[in-house]
């Protein structure tokens, strides 16, 4: 079953201390974009989370995050005793009378020590589970978006199923106009001519104009492409290849056509591919 490359999935995790949000955000790209924005004690954990996410979600261009939010009075952040009393000794003697040496000593350089966070695993093993939640909800997501776009595929595979049948419709139609427009031509040069060569001639000329090999080669690859909608595995690049097979053959019937009803039905099939192909940049 195809997928979209769009996505979005969230998880929060409620720790002892801490809120702690887990974010992930894809859409469409050629290959893996991969951007994670996570706080510092966990990046030793960036290339385990950058495997993950690339096993699990495969193509894309993705947005991770995790945010922490502190729900503890604790702050990270304490007063180097030292440091004040040594700067507060330095002041007294000074002798400067009226001033608040404690407070002019808390803004000098490295009155106040910041303790940086270590990565807890116990903590780690949640948040990984919180991650794997998210990737998760992401891939729900993705396989519901899937489903509209093979609604659509599907629809749009059927349009042009439906003009190819009236391409084959107005194929006799149309070589009678052929005939008649190359009679025109010779009965207007109002000269002798050999009938059986004319009829030799005419027959290598609508031989040349004959699409039934394209008409067959179209409905192979519209079959193709609707049993790899079924497949199991998404691969839009796949499809993409498909597609341009798909416009070789639309193309070549157009130029083949020589007949205005015909090149109308053509153009519309160009269109119903093109919104194919325009969709397609989405599927996984």
């Amino acid at each position: 079953m195809i997928q979209s490359m769009t996505g979005y999935g969230k998880t929060v995790l409620q720790l002892p201390t801490k809120k702690i949000t887990v974010e992930i955000k894809s859409l469409n790209s050629k290959n893996l974009d991969l951007n994670i924005r996570i706080p510092q004690y966990y990046k030793e954990k960036e290339l385990d989370i950058r495997k993950s996410l690339a096993k699990d979600l495969e193509r894309g261009k993705i947005d991770f995050s995790i945010y922490v939010e502190s729900t503890s009075d604790a702050t990270q952040t304490k007063i180097n005793k030292e440091v004040v009393k040594s700067y507060m000794n330095v002041l007294a003697d000074l002798d400067t009378k009226g001033a608040h040496f404690l407070e002019i000593a808390m803004r000098l350089p490295d009155a106040l020590k910041v303790e940086r966070e270590e990565l807890d695993e116990n903590e780690w093993a949640v948040i990984s589970e919180g991650i794997q939640k998210a990737v998760h909800k992401i891939k729900k997501y993705r396989a519901d978006e899937g489903s509209v776009l093979l609604a659509d595929f599907k629809k749009r595979i059927a349009h042009i199923e439906a003009f190819l049948s009236q391409v084959v419709t107005l194929a006799p139609q149309r070589i009678d106009k052929v005939k008649e427009k190359l009679q025109k031509a010779i009965s207007d040069l109002d000269a002798k001519i050999d009938e059986n060569r004319f009829e030799q001639e005419l027959i290598y000329y609508l031989e040349k104009l004959d699409i039934t090999e394209e008409k067959i080669r179209l409905k192979n690859h519209l079959d193709y492409f609707l049993s790899e909608l079924s497949s199991t595995n998404s691969n839009g690049k796949k499809l993409g290849f498909i597609t341009q097979e798909m416009g070789r053959e639309i193309n070549t019937i157009g130029s083949k056509s020589n007949f205005a009803p015909m090149q109308k039905i053509v153009v519309q099939m160009k269109d119903e591919l093109e919104k194919i192909k325009e969709q397609n940049l989405n599927v996984l």
